[in-house]
């Protein structure tokens, strides 16, 4: 049999959606109440990884003759797209302070980026309500 040079892509491309999964359980867990805090913590860290490292958001690098940087898909809020120099000149953007404010404007650049920062930051605070004891009242 021969093949076609198509990459066929798990779960039909459904594979880079997993956090979204994640996060819809990590909801049903609060509301439910009956899990505990470890798998609150684990799908809280697993959302917030997913948000982080491989969503698919816009890259938003700094690039010249454009004021809105570039268009191309991205995995994740931290990382840049498939040119080597955008991935390192998005997580220079956290370090350098003259760079920050322009990288925190980008989390919210358009919808799917601020869902996807949202999401984070959700599951950031999920996770650490979880963590302290007594701090959700159960």
């Amino acid at each position: 049999m021969a093949t076609s040079g198509v990459k066929v892509k798990a779960l039909g491309g459904l594979g880079q959606w997993w956090g979204v999964l994640a996060g819809l359980l990590l909801i049903a867990a609060w509301v439910n109440r009956t899990a505990g805090p470890a798998v609150v913590i684990a799908l809280s860290a697993g959302t917030l990884g997913w948000c982080l490292f491989q969503a698919p958001v816009s890259c938003g690098a700094p690039v010249r003759g454009r004021a809105d940087g570039c268009r191309n898909n991205a995995s994740g809020l931290l990382l840049g797209c498939h040119i080597r120099q955008h991935r390192w000149q998005k997580l220079k953007m956290l370090v350098l302070r003259r760079q920050l404010r322009a990288f925190c404007a980008g989390l919210f650049s358009d919808g799917k980026a601020a869902v996807v920062t949202l999401a984070g930051v959700g599951s950031l605070l999920s996770g650490l309500a979880a963590f302290v004891p007594g701090l959700v009242v159960r």
